[in-house]
């Protein structure tokens, strides 16, 4: 019962400013699951001590009340027997008066110490109940906030993300801009070139043709091409 009673007194007198402190830097509310496990775990013995303790609490009441009562009764019976001069059953009675006192006072002395446990352990459970109370309500207030501040990290990162992409995507799709425009550029320029080179090829045709005409017409003009024919 000592023992148990030291494990109760133990966790009463936990920290709990502490417990949220080490929860926050473990990022966890482990430390506190485990110290409402173990509250839980000795609560529930405690709550068994309690019934064990009050039972006998009234059993050693009732028997030192009736060894009161029966001393009591004794008590007369003596005085009885003496004044009808019944000294030796006098003497038997008063035997059994000072055993039954005795065992009066035992039960007496014994129901006050089991009585007196029995207030240390109601004391502790509510002691105890109140502590683990606090703890379950501090557990979920805390895990809401972690939540809330997790959530707040994915977000700022979510954000950081966005501004990187914006940063360093923007100059990507610049420069893809730019290769694709300068591509473009280039194929106009061979596009150009390749004109130019038709254009200059076309325009040579065109004057062999008309010099050809040209040398044709002399030919006949001469006489040359119906020699030539000949």
């Amino acid at each position: 019962m000592a023992t148990l009673i030291d494990k109760v007194q133990t966790l009463i007198s936990a920290n709990l400013h502490a417990m949220v402190d080490r929860a926050l830097e473990a990022n966890s509310v482990a430390v506190m699951d485990e110290y409402i496990r173990q509250a839980e775990d000795n609560l529930e013995k405690l709550e068994d001590a309690v019934v064990t303790v009050g039972g006998t609490v009234k059993t050693l009441k009732r028997k030192a009340e009736q060894h009161d009562a029966e001393a009591e009764k004794l008590d007369q019976s003596i005085d009885t027997l003496l004044l009808q001069g019944k000294k030796e059953l006098a003497a038997a009675a008063q035997s059994r008066l000072n055993s039954t006192r005795r065992l009066a006072s035992d039960y007496s002395e014994q129901w006050q110490e089991q009585q007196k446990q029995y207030q240390q352990l109601l004391s502790s459970r509510r002691k105890l109940e109140a502590k683990l109370t606090t703890i379950r309500q501090e557990r979920e207030h805390l895990q809401a906030l972690m939540e809330l501040a997790k959530s707040k990290e994915v977000a700022v990162k979510a954000i950081k993300s966005l501004d990187d992409l914006a940063g360093v995507g923007d100059a990507d799709i610049a420069r893809i801009g730019e290769s694709i425009r300068a591509r473009l550029d280039r194929a106009a320029a061979q596009g150009e070139m390749y004109a130019g080179r038709l254009e200059a090829e076309m325009d040579e045709v065109l004057e062999k043709g008309e010099i050809d005409i040209q040398l044709e017409e002399r030919m006949r003009r001469l006489g040359l091409r119906d020699e030539a024919a000949g």
